[in-house]
């Protein structure tokens, strides 16, 4: 059946009888999930902040001066010198305006304090950005252009303040996305053949954007109480990173693939008290793309994302990189102002993986074109692989919406269907479309309220 008789048949099913029962109650579904949220505080509980050195380095004493025509980045790597040669300690950037002239590398035991009044601006010339890095881009390993701050292989690693890190809107980066699209069918291209990762060079004469801030392969991270706005892809990117904290970080983004936080093969992750305004998603777990993710075998784990405010495209996002697997991600107590979907979970079948046991409770939704998104046969990059991957185990719950355009859209591949997923008290003041189900296995409705009426039940439509 097309997916617009699915539409019709359950929009006649609840118009006719919703005030009972939409469908006959059901016998399956998830019982409390209270053991469930019992692991989410040991998680918390678990994740370790960085240790780092009480000693401050000021770049001013490195010679830099203010100004957005000087370049502090000489300053700003020396100190970072100096107090890695020492132990650690805090790299202090203070009030006033800072130009860095290329990118800024952390070193273990750094803290990179952007002190509240201090705005970090970076150069906009993509020249600034290399020699290449290793980088990961869209979850596939490559040399590529610099993120603007990048920590590579550190431990106990900081970035603090209530200062500005601005990737200058301004960047040569922006106007790259049309040049794109040939860049990115050759990467994933390589990925998928497993062409070795030296090989895959994209530097000088390339379109893949950096990042403006990640950490690859670290442990012990903060990210704290920075603004951060106009950059040239990625916000702040997680790649192999475990025990991280990122909290009251304030993003206001909005140029082409501006993810607030993608956490991407990361474990042991607390992102708390953030507020996110995008061009892209919010907040969003991801775990490598394709063969390549699948070889490299990490998948993103025990995440608590709480008490966060975002808008945006987005809200909460899993995948559609997400080879390696997702698992054990809890979501609580967050507020979605504004966008196209406030939870979208993707992938296609070049990925293969499975994201299973993902939590959600206690959010408010103000309003959303599309609340509950599965886009399991997602087209976006499909390179016509037959690797299909597995939704599991999801349930939302104590969830309040003022405005919805389409309350639940799912597709799955045939055979793999979107699998065990719970509804629980949820309440939608206002919806304009009900349902679009394309291969689901064990949807079931626990006192779900849309626009005034009540549903309760279970759904498998394959």
């Amino acid at each position: 059946m097309s997916n617009a008789f699915v539409r019709a048949s359950l929009a006649t099913l609840m118009t006719a009888a919703l005030t009972v029962s939409a469908f006959a109650h059901a016998e399956r579904g998830h019982p409390s999930t209270r053991d469930d949220w019992a692991k989410a505080s040991e998680i918390v509980q678990a994740i370790q902040p960085p240790r780092i050195r009480n000693q401050d380095y000021v770049i001013t004493d490195f010679g830099a001066r203010s100004g957005h025509r000087r370049d502090a980045r000489p300053a700003i790597l020396e100190a970072i010198d100096k107090a890695y040669s020492e132990g650690g300690g805090r790299v202090v950037i203070p009030s006033g305006n800072w130009l860095s002239e290329g990118p800024i590398h952390l070193k273990s035991g750094i803290n990179l304090h952007v002190a509240e009044g201090a705005h970090l601006l970076f150069s906009p010339e993509p020249s600034d950005y290399l020699p290449a890095v290793l980088t990961r881009w869209e979850g596939t390993e490559m040399y590529g252009y610099s993120p603007l701050i990048y920590a590579f292989e550190v431990e106990d690693v900081a970035i603090t303040g209530k200062g500005t890190i601005d990737g200058n809107k301004d960047s040569v980066f922006h106007t790259w996305k049309p040049y794109e699209p040939d860049d990115l069918v050759r990467i994933r291209t390589m990925g998928i053949e497993g062409v070795p990762r030296e090989e895959r060079q994209f530097h000088e004469g390339h379109f893949l954007r950096p990042p403006l801030i990640q950490f690859f392969k670290a442990k012990r991270v903060l990210l704290e109480d920075y603004h951060a706005t106009h950059s040239p892809f990625w916000i702040n990117h997680l790649v192999y990173t475990d025990q991280a904290i990122v909290r009251r970080v304030s993003v206001e983004s909005h140029f082409a693939n501006n993810d607030g936080l993608d956490i991407d093969s990361s474990t042991y992750v607390l992102v708390e008290d953030n507020h996110f305004d995008t061009g892209d998603d919010a907040f969003v777990v991801k775990a490598g793309r394709d063969f390549d993710g699948r070889q490299v075998a990490r998948p993103s784990e025990n995440i608590v994302i709480r008490n966060n405010v975002m808008g945006g495209e987005d809200g909460i996002a899993l995948g559609s990189e997400m080879a390696g697997g997702i698992r054990n991600v809890f979501v609580e107590n967050n507020r979605y102002t504004h966008g196209d979907a406030a939870f979208r979970f993707k992938s296609n079948l070049d990925r293969g993986g499975v994201v299973e046991h993902i939590r959600v409770r206690n959010m408010h939704i103000e309003s959303t074109d599309l609340l509950f998104w599965f886009e399991l046969t997602y087209a976006a990059g499909s390179m016509g692989g037959n690797f299909p991957s597995i939704y599991r185990d999801i349930v939302f719950e104590d969830i309040t919406v003022e405005n919805a355009g389409e309350v639940f859209r799912a597709n799955a591949p045939k055979g793999y269907p979107l699998k065990d997923v719970t509804l629980r008290n949820i309440r939608i003041e206002n919806a304009d479309e009900l349902f679009i189900i394309d291969n689901v296995d064990n949807l079931t409705f626990d006192n779900v309220i849309i626009n005034g009426q009540r549903v309760d039940g279970n759904l498998s439509w394959q």
